[in-house]
């Protein structure tokens, strides 16, 4: 067996353009969804990523603001550019990029975000109604992501066993959620570093979302034939003989598309999707203005 891919490009795609009249809506009735990110330091890949959501706005006509903050900025800085964030009313999504330098805490500048602009999702508020199953909140754009996928690819969840492994409150725990909500219907387990025989949990799984941060970390042999692997992990490992001196790896092994019945690659998979649910989120921040 070889896998299908879930290609989070296509998919990606898909949502962008659904987004086109909903945006246009916007225009006609005088809101222009705009989009603030905001980024600490000097780190190339939250750089990267930032410029990857500067140019889906471009292609949608979202506009945005891009703030850059010396890596020895104070928290006070930053919870003063929050602040005015919050008090723009031209202003619909508010994004602080990950990591943060040490000495912020990322935590209680979440907190001090307006929810209705808390395109990331991460606002207890947010999270609250998720717990509640409500749809009047910003959903984590990774989670969310990853559902539209499953969904888009007309993969079945409904009386499904899925394992999460990450219980982060950005991804692992908001997941969970989203697959046992009522109309995913999947049966949901939670794996973490205190799991035991993750292998077993692994193989008793029909779903498994990996989104731990370690390279490889699931292995072929712990994948049962026709499962559905959602790989979220995306990390540098380091190879002389590419041309950047690394390889981008998930934290499945590759060789897990011989055993799965759809598997996401990496890159190509979630990333792209988190990227269209954000803009989905600031579209849906504008409307909620209307």
């Amino acid at each position: 067996m070889v896998a299908e891919i879930l290609d989070g490009k296509a998919c990606a795609a898909a949502v962008e353009e659904s987004l086109n009249h909903r945006i246009k809506t916007c225009n006609d009735s005088g809101v222009t969804p705009h989009l603030a990110v905001v980024i600490v330091g000097n780190d190339p890949a939250s750089h990267v990523y930032v410029g990857a959501k500067i140019r889906a706005c471009n292609r949608l006509g979202i506009k945005s603001t891009h703030i850059e903050l010396d890596e020895s900025s104070t928290e006070s800085e930053l919870r003063s550019v929050i602040k005015q964030l919050n008090a723009d009313h031209t202003v619909h999504g508010i994004l602080i990029q990950s990591p943060l330098p040490d000495h912020m805490n990322e935590e209680a500048l979440t907190d001090l975000i307006n929810p209705a602009k808390d395109v990331d999702g991460f606002h207890p508020e947010n999270l609250g109604r998720l717990v509640q199953g409500r749809q009047d909140c910003l959903i984590p754009c990774t989670p969310n992501g990853v559902m539209r996928m499953l969904e888009w690819a007309g993969i079945e969840t409904r009386g499904k066993k899925a394992l999460v492994i990450g219980r982060s409150r950005n991804v692992g725990m908001p997941q969970a959620i989203l697959l046992a909500s009522r109309g995913a219907d999947a049966t949901v387990t939670i794996a973490h570093s205190r799991t035991v025989d993750m292998a077993q949990q692994c193989l008793d799984a029909d779903i498994i979302v990996a989104a731990v941060g370690r390279p490889n970390m699931v292995k072929q042999s712990w994948i049962k034939h026709g499962a559905v692997v959602i790989d979220v992990g995306i990390n540098r490992v380091d190879d002389d003989s590419a041309a950047k001196g690394y390889v981008l790896v998930g934290d499945v092994e590759k060789t897990a598309n011989e055993i799965a019945s759809w598997i996401t690659p990496v890159p190509g998979g979630v990333g792209p999707m988190t990227v269209a649910m954000l803009m989905e989120n600031t579209v849906k921040a504008a409307e909620n203005i209307l």
